[in-house]
């Protein structure tokens, strides 16, 4: 039988498939506070469903909880958890932020669940790290309210913050390489153009994120997903991933057309509220089919445009499953 990896292999290099390639991934609230816990959950998920990669994601304060940030679990569809403090007070805060040990406090946790997970997977089901964009950092350590305001009234101070921000990023990519996994999940929130303009794109988060791309090339597998609407899609085309993921089914361009602008694999076609949470078995069913027709099923992996809400019902994430098994 194939593997995930060979699977995965096949579809980065557009050769003959047995099917197409499917990956859902969620939040796993409360466990995401506890390496083990995550760890466990997250085979669980694996176990029951067999997708083509298993896409590790934990709380997305791991990574700056050693900068002082707190949340909270409120009970939120997706999962996520709300910050309940502001690191940063002014912008003279940012040239604060000190540098952080990979292999100690959080950010050594997620390593050590990432070997946890790679004991039981190993080799034939491609584990990805979740990895969140400086600016995507820097949003959760101001306030979401407040980063447009840093970004346009102290640059300055704001570019020395995302600086120490990707350097410790960098050094904690180097970490997760270290660990075996296959990869990343580089996640890019700000690329939308109901927020930033493309000159702001440019100083603000491409020269970062290649620093962190570039840091994990000897991974094999980096799938990059650019959240949210109206999306620089273009900005990215020529990012050093494999991969992208956007919310496909909610702004463009649509998966044909990104499909024709990225030399990769593009991954969605999934709704992930009116279909895989409010949907029946019968309507996932015919999305999918929709969307492997619309890419002839090649230099495609069927998922959703973001991680699917923690109230998806069993049946919906099954009939996405068996979608790729006709």
């Amino acid at each position: 039988m194939i593997t995930h990896r060979e699977r995965l292999e096949a579809c980065l290099s557009d050769t003959t498939l047995d099917r197409v390639p499917i990956a859902l991934w969620r939040h796993f609230p409360v466990d995401d506070q506890s390496p083990e816990r995550l760890a466990r959950a997250v085979i669980e998920f694996q176990r029951r469903y067999e997708f083509d990669l298993v896409k590790v994601t934990p709380a997305s304060s791991f990574c700056i909880k050693a900068w002082g940030a707190q949340d909270e679990w409120r009970a939120a569809t997706e999962g996520t958890r709300d910050y309940i403090n502001q690191v940063i007070q002014s912008p003279q805060d940012w040239g604060n932020l000190n540098e952080i040990d990979p292999l100690s406090g959080h950010l050594g946790d997620q390593l050590e669940c990432l070997k946890l997970l790679r004991q039981e997977f190993g080799d034939e089901t491609p584990i990805i790290q979740t990895i969140f964009s400086p600016l995507s950092q820097a949003k959760n350590l101001v306030g979401k309210e407040n980063l447009l305001i840093h970004l346009r009234r102290y640059p300055d101070a704001l570019s020395e913050g995302l600086r120490r921000i990707s350097e410790t990023t960098q050094r904690y990519v180097q970490a997760v390489q270290d660990t075996g996994v296959a990869g990343i999940f580089y996640a890019v929130q700000h690329a939308q153009y109901g927020l930033l303009s493309d000159a702001e794109f440019k100083r603000f988060c491409r020269p970062y994120d290649l620093d962190i791309l570039h840091s994990a090339d000897k991974m094999w597998l980096k799938l990059l997903h650019i959240h949210g609407r109206e999306v620089m899609f273009d900005n990215f085309t020529d990012y050093p991933v494999n991969i992208i993921n956007w919310h496909d089914q909610e702004t463009a361009p649509a998966l044909k057309e990104g499909k024709m602008r990225f030399p990769g694999v593009v991954c969605g076609g999934l709704r992930r509220y009116e279909t895989m949470v409010l949907g029946a078995p019968e309507q996932v069913t015919a999305e999918a089919q929709a969307a492997i027709q619309a890419t002839d099923g090649r230099r495609f992996i069927l998922g959703t445009g973001c991680v699917v809400p923690i109230t998806a019902p069993h049946g919906n994430i099954l009939a996405a499953k068996h979608a790729v098994m006709r």
